[in-house]
């Protein structure tokens, strides 16, 4: 049986992932919730059921043409676009920012002209991110033909250019810092995840 958009939630629920308060989002916007997928995802049978469904639906988006290689951005895209890349049977890079700031592939990894790709992400809230790999595969000549994730903050509006599936999408306000009302009552802002906490 598919796993549904409310038992993905519960499975963050479950594991303290689904946090409550005021932070800072990689995106810069401020937001009274926050996933934090590595809650999730340090539990491998989590990772494996996650990846697994995930490579399922990008399989249906893509009409189940032959993906040639997955790519996520790093850090949070690196545990789930390697479990979807293993549910495929095919292979894994990720990207990373270089010292300016961009995304780049580094540690050797290459793409081949005309390879057909996937882009692996854990939570898309603007979708930057995932835009910049996408850019980065397109100049070395690849083709990325869906992009997936594991939460889909932006209630389905981040336009990424190609078609995506998340395995849940939600509506979550988000906030410019000048205009935050977490701000405005004094609530210190934590920026969890990754770079910080």
């Amino acid at each position: 049986m598919p796993l549904q958009a409310s038992d993905v939630l519960r499975t963050f629920e479950n594991t303290g992932a689904y946090l409550q308060g005021h932070f800072r989002l990689t995106s810069g916007l401020h937001s009274a919730s926050y996933l934090q997928c590595a809650r999730v995802l340090q539990h491998p049978r989590h990772a494996e059921q996650l990846g697994r469904e995930l490579a399922k639906a990008l399989t249906v988006l893509t009409n189940s043409k032959p993906i040639g290689l997955v790519v996520s951005p790093a850090i949070g895209g690196l545990i789930i676009g390697h479990e979807v890349a293993r549910a495929l049977g095919t292979s894994f890079i990720f990207t990373e920012r270089d010292a300016a700031a961009r995304m780049t592939l580094r540690r050797g990894f290459t793409v081949e002209s005309g390879q057909t790709a996937v882009v692996v992400e854990d939570v898309i809230t603007t979708g930057g991110s995932t835009r910049e790999v996408i850019e980065v595969l397109r100049e070395l000549g690849a083709d990325p033909v869906a992009a997936g994730s594991i939460i889909d903050r932006s209630g389905g509006k981040a336009d990424l250019g190609i078609p995506r599936v998340a395995l849940a999408t939600l509506e979550v306000q988000a906030f410019e810092p000048a205009s935050c009302p977490m701000c405005a009552e004094g609530l210190p802002v934590v920026k969890p995840g990754s770079r910080q906490v």
